[in-house]
């Protein structure tokens, strides 16, 4: 007779303990990655569940250990700019691999329209995911709030704007601290009418970046100061629109990369030389943007993918009870690398 229950297309616990010689207890809290099972003794449940091709029932386990055994991941975006924006890229790479080291599963939403944060509460409010992960929020998004509403423990990615509902855990890199960096190596190298092209005034990057960026040029003129999104059309515009405001501008900090590689586009088609001309400094350090830039980018470099996953560990904290959710943050280093555009 197989090892299996009778009548049953798949191995059991107890086929699982019998074959490791241990009882179903044990065998249930090594594949629940429970604590107090020598490591001997695990190393030979795992090897009883590799060879019998055991599957645990994650519907009955979650009956046991109240998780669902999913995280939703949120981002606040429509979906042209997670498929066309790296970054985003990055950190859901990040967040992918570690939630599938913690054999967790992730569910992807965005917000394409107003009608969507309804759609997202509904989904949270449903008890589908142990956890919510949330970035790239803007000041002005309700989403924090209806988080907040469901009682889904969350994470975000990025510091929440003041006002933005209750205190949250929050992973983010740097960005003040970046942002002066890049001004100041720009300063060194003896330019004198440095630009800033800013994203979004609704998102705490993009203003602890301006912010940076004042901290060094405190008196900047006004001028110097325009306006994009994050995107690298908006850093071709906003680059252009600098250029007839200001001539004689000498460099140009970019809030992030894909702005600075449209801002490169402007300065190369208006037969610009860069750096000898305009020095530019990005912001992020993308490879899939840094790669193709003309001339090589110089730029302040986040940790994405490591960022992502250290959201997932920070929730993993909160969901056990091993962090404060109303106080626990991660803020990581930046640091300039620079190559030949400044």
């Amino acid at each position: 007779m197989s090892e299996q229950t009778a009548g049953s297309s798949r191995p059991t616990l107890e086929a699982v303990a019998a074959r490791a010689g241990v009882s179903r207890a044990t065998v249930s809290r090594v594949v629940n990655g429970g604590a107090g099972v020598r490591q001997s003794v695990a190393h030979k449940v795992r090897e009883a569940v590799q060879e019998l091709g055991y599957v645990p029932n994650h519907a009955a386990r979650s009956l046991v250990t109240r998780r669902h055994g999913a995280v939703a991941v949120i981002i606040a975006e429509p979906e042209f700019r997670i498929f066309s924006d790296p970054f985003f890229e990055k950190q859901v790479r990040g967040i992918s691999r570690e939630l599938t080291a913690q054999d967790t599963q992730l569910v992807l939403l965005w917000v394409e329209g107003l009608g969507d944060h309804e759609r997202i509460a509904r989904y949270l409010d449903g008890g589908h995911v142990d956890g919510a992960l949330a970035f790239s929020l803007h000041s002005d998004d309700r989403l924090p709030a209806l988080i907040a509403r469901s009682r889904v423990p969350v994470v975000f990615g990025g510091r929440p704007a003041l006002g933005s509902g209750p205190s949250v855990p929050f992973v983010d890199c740097d960005n003040r601290g970046g942002a002066r960096e890049a001004v100041r190596h720009l300063v060194s190298l003896g330019r004198r009418r440095v630009g800033h092209i800013a994203g979004p005034r609704t998102q705490t990057s993009a203003l602890d970046r301006i912010a940076g960026y004042h901290d060094v040029l405190v008196d900047a003129d006004p001028e110097l100061l325009c306006q994009g999104d994050f995107t690298r059309e908006s850093g071709a515009r906003a680059m252009a629109g600098l250029l007839d405001r200001r001539p004689d501008v000498d460099a140009v900090f970019a809030a992030n990369d894909l702005m600075a590689a449209g801002a490169l586009r402007t300065l190369r088609e208006r037969g610009i030389r860069v750096p000898q001309d305009v020095a530019v400094v990005g912001f992020d350090d993308m490879d899939a943007v840094v790669r193709d830039a003309e001339p090589a980018l110089t730029t302040v470099r986040q940790d994405i993918e490591g960022m992502g996953r250290l959201m997932v560990r920070l929730l993993m904290r909160v969901l056990d009870g091993a962090a404060d959710a109303a106080s626990t943050s991660v803020i990581t280093p930046t640091h300039l690398v620079r190559r030949a555009s400044a």
